[in-house]
């Protein structure tokens, strides 16, 4: 019970993060935009952290762009993860000392087609003083339209400021795209740029901040990102 009390103050601090690093956007014009979309946004610019849940856990937000182009931020979510996968994972962490912890950044647009996606995982041991061990991985999707047009992948990355014998181990991932396909041909007008940063600590705890750079969004579209 105490933990549970623990993690909902925890939820609670990353939701008051969210709201304070206040999420921007410049309206533009009304104009017809993709999949029944029905008016054009401008830029938009949006960070936030959510803490990491207890290994069987996920934590999950939304953020909608609102009818007056408002960033919407939706309730931080604590879920069960799912599937034999997640439970073997657990007993194998337990086991070890050693713990994992993956995050997701996923833009949609307002018919909740996925259009782009960064992905990371991460692997660490402590010994509760320092981290003796990490390692992160990052993988990008993006959606694809036929005659070879839709999202493309324009650079991805990540880094790290320390992998072994630190008390923190930060980790970043970026990825940045471009659109060319039915709703622009020119490939000048949509493009999405996300940035995941995981910090895994010695006592075992991590945390996942997020940012996403929008150039031009319409109302509806949506940012899912979550831990676990």
């Amino acid at each position: 019970m105490r933990n549970r009390i623990a993690l909902a103050a925890a939820l609670t601090t990353g939701l008051i993060a969210l709201t304070a690093t206040a999420a921007t956007a410049a309206p533009a014009q009304p104009g017809t935009a993709a999949s029944g979309d029905t008016r054009a946004c401008g830029d938009v610019k949006l960070s936030g952290a959510l803490p990491v849940p207890p290994e069987g856990m996920a934590v999950r937000q939304d953020v909608s762009i609102g009818p007056d182009c408002e960033p919407v931020l939706g309730p931080a979510r604590l879920v069960a993860k799912s599937g034999p996968a997640s439970t073997a994972r657990t007993t194998r962490a337990a086991a070890q000392g050693d713990r994992q912890v993956r995050s997701w950044s996923e833009m949609y647009d307002c018919c909740n087609i996925r259009m782009t996606g960064l992905y990371t995982t991460s692997d660490w041991s402590s010994d509760g003083t320092v981290v003796t061990a990490s390692s992160t991985e990052a993988t990008q999707q993006w959606n694809r339209e036929p005659w070879n047009a839709g999202w493309s992948l324009k650079s991805s990355g990540t880094s790290a400021d320390c992998v072994a014998n630190c008390a923190v181990s930060t980790n970043v991932a970026d990825a940045s795209f471009t659109y060319k396909g039915i709703f622009d041909l020119t490939g000048n007008v949509y493009a999405n740029t996300h940035r995941s940063t995981v910090a895994l600590k010695a006592d075992g705890t991590a945390s996942c901040e997020f940012e996403v750079d929008l150039k031009n969004t319409f109302i509806g579209w949506n940012w899912q990102r979550g831990c676990e």
